[in-house]
């Protein structure tokens, strides 16, 4: 589990256009890193509509936003024009970028027990520094307990 007032680790993914993104590459901006279980997927949509529909909030506090999944490229694509998001998704399929922020592992989902990305959020300052995280966070709860933050 990651600690808060450590370095976020840094990482490359590829996003939803299969082009390279780092974590590093927003320094000097503050960063909302968001996981979602799957793409397209009620609990998700909401999630990230909510991140969504508050991106001016986020972006007037110098912050961006970013969604995490085990989702292929082409998925994560699909649902971003589906849903007209303007914000990068990333694709985590082999997880570890996940494992390693703590949001892949065991969960109950209608009774029954599975392993998979946990609904969760960071926030990470202008520095790298993890001022922020929620493992096992609702839709809901996710941006608007990140937006409180950025705002506060």
């Amino acid at each position: 589990m990651l600690e808060i007032g450590q370095p976020a680790p840094d990482f490359e993914l590829l996003n939803q256009d299969r082009k390279p993104v780092r974590l590093s590459d927003f320094r000097g901006k503050k960063v909302i890193l968001f996981a979602f279980p799957r793409a397209d997927t009620p609990g998700c949509t909401t999630q990230a509509c909510g991140f969504r529909d508050n991106l001016p909030r986020f972006e007037t506090k110098n912050a961006v936003v970013l969604g995490i999944s085990d989702d292929s490229p082409e998925d994560l694509a699909k649902w971003r024009e589906k849903q007209n998001f303007t914000y990068d998704f990333l694709s985590d399929p082999d997880h570890k970028v996940l494992e390693q922020y703590g949001a892949w592992g065991e969960k109950v989902s209608f009774g029954k027990k599975s392993v998979g990305t946990l609904r969760s959020h960071w926030v990470i300052d202008e520095n790298g520094i993890l001022i922020d995280q929620r493992i096992k966070i609702s839709p809901t709860d996710s941006y608007e307990e990140a937006l409180k933050l950025i705002e506060a």
